[in-house]
């Protein structure tokens, strides 16, 4: 099956840097190029794409509105394109429902990889993007302490383990590296993480990983470890 892709980003050299790469894979078409948000919008409504490539920072509608409104209208998945030093509010795309994150001096592979992940249904969480945007994020929004209190109750109906998996996904950890920190298959991994998906009302591991910052389980710029550890 051949993987449908809308490309967006107000610089065109990136953006048809990335199109040439895209196309290039036989499993990949990219059906589309857009310089602003609103283009990209209007492309995924008529072409049905499988995965919108948007960059955070454009004209018109920047990358976070044209995700939201993506990821409301129906199932074209969303990756964004983010820079550390210049996109304060990719924080926002998180709950605008994007798939994951891709810095723009993306390796080649990488970018392909992270398209075919998506397109799958999988989140892209790449500890190096999603942790540190997260991370940054919840240091500057000091949060009372009786309201993390009231959060991590949420946590209250997972199990010990289900709440180790919890707290490793918010590291940004793959199914493999999951697996080989709890000592198990990646079957199982795979049970954990659906149960704490389901059990906490969770869309994908993405909200996951804001789960585990919010509700304390996770602080912010810390290196953590599994329970007992």
């Amino acid at each position: 099956m051949t993987i449908r892709v809308v490309v967006a980003d107000d610089q065109e050299l990136v953006r048809s840097g990335f199109a040439m790469i895209l196309d290039a894979q036989e499993d990949i078409e990219v059906v589309a190029e857009a310089g602003d948000g609103a283009a990209a919008v209007a492309a995924v409504r008529s072409l049905a794409p499988d995965v919108a490539l948007l960059d955070v920072r454009m004209p018109v509608l920047d990358g976070i509105g044209a995700c939201r409104e993506i990821s409301a209208a129906g199932s074209c998945r969303t990756v964004m394109l983010t820079t550390f030093d210049s996109d304060e509010y990719v924080y926002e795309a998180l709950h605008a429902g994007a798939a994951g994150f891709l810095l723009k001096d993306v390796r080649r592979d990488d970018l392909v990889h992270a398209v075919r992940v998506v397109a799958a249904g999988e989140s892209l969480l790449a500890p190096s993007v999603a942790r540190r945007l997260i991370a940054e994020y919840t240091a500057a929004t000091a949060r009372p302490a009786a309201a993390v209190a009231l959060s991590a109750q949420r946590l209250e109906v997972l199990t010990a383990r289900e709440r180790e998996t919890l707290l490793h996904l918010g590291r940004g950890l793959s199914n493999a590296e999951l697996a080989a920190e709890l000592t198990v298959s990646e079957h199982t991994v795979k049970s954990h993480v659906g149960n704490v998906l389901s059990k906490l009302g969770l869309r994908d591991r993405i909200q996951a990983v804001i789960c585990a910052y919010e509700t304390g389980l996770i602080a912010a710029g810390s290196q953590v470890s599994p329970s007992g550890e």
